[in-house]
């Protein structure tokens, strides 16, 4: 990775917090909270820039600029709806998954290679 590169990384990402901070004290809350949630669940796209982070805020701005609360627009169980944003994701715990098959895959095929 270039410097160039982090650095314009630096500045989307501080657009990008200038943008939360502009929000409605509530969805500030919210979507802090949906961040921490999305960082624990680890959905592979979240490390590609900030596009589903900028997705979830243009959602914000536009209800906060409707006048709705913030859980008109996620409901009330947000941990659902981050679930929801992420269903056909894959995440690491799915990729984690992945190797471990595997490797119990390989490891059985010698074991059964062994016993012919």
């Amino acid at each position: 990775m270039r410097i160039r590169d982090i650095i314009e990384g630096k500045r989307e990402w501080r657009a990008h917090v200038a943008r939360v901070k502009a929000l409605p004290q509530d969805y500030q809350i919210v979507y802090k909270e949906i961040q921490k949630y999305l960082f624990k669940v680890g959905p592979v796209e979240l490390t590609d820039g900030t596009g589903l982070l900028s997705g979830i805020i243009d959602l914000f701005e536009e209800g906060a600029a409707l006048g709705k609360g913030v859980l008109e627009v996620t409901g009330s169980d947000v941990a659902a709806f981050c679930d929801d944003l992420i269903k056909d994701s894959k995440t690491y715990a799915d990729l984690y998954q992945d190797s471990i098959d595997h490797k119990v895959n390989k490891a059985m095929k010698k074991v059964t290679d062994k016993k012919e």
